[in-house]
């Protein structure tokens, strides 16, 4: 069964076809015929936030198991063939999914479909002990070039901790940790698969130059016949008061170039207009160089040499506001939050101006277009709401919500969500370097880079 929906309001024309196989996949398609080129994106509603204790980190370490051969795939061969035939490939995992996405020559299409089928029917026959340790070991070393062994590189994990308490789904990073990354056992990804890589556990999409009957009969074909599951147990409730009451604060003492001020605002869910006036407050105070704390800190004060205020978005638990100030020389940390705590509480008063309110909403619309102009953006895109709001269209006219918000709205979010007792807070203090050099407190003070701390959502 499926449906054509109409071109929404600020789709650019878009549009999106819906149908459902009788083992319970969903599929989204979406013509564009601008460019020879089709993209292919699965997305499995499994991510960290379905892990149990002693065993995090296994979402992520099955997305790698994933790419390690099928029943009809050996190998490497997943790669080799996408690539082989002109395409592009990878996967990610987050707290709330895994997705696993190719972009190819639209005459290859088939070719993707025919290979994200195999993996999804008939994995288990491949999964053997010796892919198992080969991706054990890939992760763990993953883990210590992104989190361990790099500067700032414990910042995510760390405010996750701090923001979830203990028990909460969301309170472990997706990562996972060493030593459950070494429990996991060839058994518990065999078990992981059975239960969440179940087409009624997932949302197909393709978008590009597609004739829609022929793929979605490419699509009845390769995976029509993988039977459903119905093992899978929803995620454990992420829901938690608005307000987490009281500032949380850690101290950690590490070899990185400069101070560092991080926090994590508990911010509304995902899908509510209220995150998104939320996005919008962050995005006139922390997001580019025309933003109001790169303003005040770096270019007026001097005393940063990076400010930056982000929105984690997530739909099962609240969302956080990422803060990351980066010192300059040997500025102490209270200085520069006391003048982060002067801005919000400006804010909060006064809320944006009109210019502000108006570049905010350019910005995000524009980073909306940007992900829809690109064939895979928009299968990401559709598989996103499909998977975590129900509904794939409201992909199509998200912009439209965004610009709807006002500016009282951002001025009271920020008073309500961005104050000092809603936050966990990180601070870095620079020790002595390996090589015996000091920090910012000895000569020898240096610029700090931000990671993307997006998929250390992964």
């Amino acid at each position: 069964m499926g449906h054509t929906a109409t071109a929404e309001a600020g789709s650019g024309g878009l549009t999106a076809t819906e149908h459902r196989l009788a083992n319970g996949l969903r599929v989204v398609l979406s013509e564009d015929h601008l460019t020879p080129v089709a993209a292919v994106c699965l997305w499995y509603d499994v991510g960290s936030r379905h892990e149990v204790k002693g065993r995090t980190g296994l979402a992520h370490l099955f997305e790698h198991l994933m790419f390690q051969g099928s029943k009809q795939v050996k190998g490497n061969g997943h790669f080799e063939l996408v690539q082989g035939a002109g395409g592009s490939l990878n996967g990610t995992t987050s707290f709330e999914r895994t997705n696993y996405f190719e972009t190819m020559p639209a005459h290859q299409l088939e070719l993707a479909l025919w290979l994200e089928a195999d993996r999804m029917g008939s994995l288990l026959s491949a999964l053997d002990d010796e892919s198992m340790e080969n991706q054990r070991d890939v992760v763990k070393n993953e883990r210590r070039q992104r989190y361990d062994n790099v500067p700032y590189g414990t910042a995510f994990e760390k405010l996750t901790a701090l923001s979830y308490p203990e028990g909460h789904p969301y309170h472990h990073t997706p990562i996972g940790s060493m030593a459950d990354l070494d429990a996991a056992t060839l058994e518990d990804a065999r078990n992981f698969f059975r239960t969440y890589y179940a087409p009624n556990n997932a949302v197909l999409s393709v978008v590009g130059d597609i004739d829609p009957q022929e793929t979605l009969a490419w699509v009845e074909k390769y995976f029509g016949s993988i039977p459903s599951h119905d093992g899978k147990q929803p995620p454990r409730d992420g829901s938690l008061p608005d307000i987490i009451g009281k500032e949380l604060r850690e101290v950690v003492e590490e070899d990185v170039p400069a101070r560092a001020l991080m926090a994590a605002y508990r911010l509304p869910e995902d899908g509510t207009r209220a995150c998104d006036a939320a996005d919008l407050a962050l995005t006139v105070l922390g997001s580019g160089e025309s933003s109001r704390l790169y303003n005040r800190l770096v270019r007026r004060d001097r005393t940063a040499v990076a400010a930056g205020f982000g929105l984690l978005r997530l739909a099962g638990a609240p969302s956080l506001g990422w803060l990351d100030v980066k010192t300059s020389g040997d500025v102490e940390v209270p200085v520069i939050e006391a003048a982060v705590d002067e801005e919000l509480a400006r804010f909060a008063a006064e809320g944006p101006t009109e210019e502000e309110m108006e570049r905010a909403q350019a910005q995000l619309e524009r980073e909306w277009l940007d992900r829809l102009a690109t064939v895979a953006g928009r299968a990401d895109e559709l598989c996103r709401y499909a998977v975590l709001f129900g509904d794939p269209q409201l992909a199509l006219s998200a912009v439209g919500r965004v610009l709807d918000v006002t500016a009282e709205e951002v001025r009271a979010a920020a008073a309500a969500r961005l104050r000092p007792d809603n936050r966990a807070v990180l601070v870095y203090e620079p020790v002595a370097g390996q090589d015996g050099t000091e920090g910012p407190d000895g000569a020898a003070g240096a610029e700090a880079t931000d990671e993307d701390e997006e998929e250390a959502a992964k």
